[in-house]
């Protein structure tokens, strides 16, 4: 735990996020996956350390947390790991230019809702590119009108809800928080959903 600023503190969501990626480990060699959103970069570092090839990628306008996760691919000997900027909601040359995808990862990067319609931006576009991809997200209860279902909607995208049971994270020390108050996580997966007559 470096701070407790957004990108630079090892949250909740992401030890969740990072115990699903190791319940799936056997799957991930030869993977390409992008943590957008990183910061400390947990579930990217767990999945790069499974055999995926992996991206991380923080918004370009928060240099403290690109250099976060620069530092924990360092300190978890895994300097090859391209870090990138990226703006959710911005087609930036770096988007662009993305080699194929098969599987996104984000922690928490459901904070704040003004935010929410950028992100399902960036996934849609991404997905739109890589139509087999998945988006495999964490996300803490915060308030009970907190709800995505319409912007999903919008963007003609689907989630699933994975029960934290099912991969062996709703043990206390794994899906708590030290924070005051009571932070429940979650977990699911965003795809794309089916077309019309397909």
């Amino acid at each position: 735990v470096l701070d407790s600023q957004y990108g630079t503190y090892v949250w909740p969501c992401a030890v969740v996020l990072a115990q699903y990626v190791w319940a799936h480990r056997r799957s991930l060699p030869d993977k390409r996956v992008l943590e957008i959103g990183a910061g400390v970069s947990l579930p990217g570092v767990v999945a790069a350390r499974c055999g995926a090839q992996v991206i991380l990628s923080d918004s370009e306008e928060l240099p403290q947390c690109l250099q976060s996760c620069r530092s924990s691919c360092i300190m978890n000997r895994l300097p090859h790991v391209p870090v990138l900027g990226l703006t959710w909601g911005r087609v930036s040359p770096e988007l662009l230019s993305l080699a194929p995808i098969d599987i996104i990862l984000g922690s928490d990067v459901f904070f704040d809702p003004k935010d929410f319609e950028d992100i399902l931006t960036t996934i849609y576009f991404l997905l739109e590119k890589n139509p087999q991809a998945q988006f495999w997200t964490t996300y803490q209860v915060r308030s009970a009108d907190w709800s995505i279902e319409a912007l999903l909607y919008k963007w003609n995208l689907k989630s699933i809800h994975v029960p934290l049971h099912s991969f062996g994270a709703d043990k206390e020390h794994l899906a708590s928080s030290s924070m005051p108050g009571r932070h429940t996580v979650e977990m699911m997966i965003i795809s794309l959903a089916q077309s019309e007559g397909t």
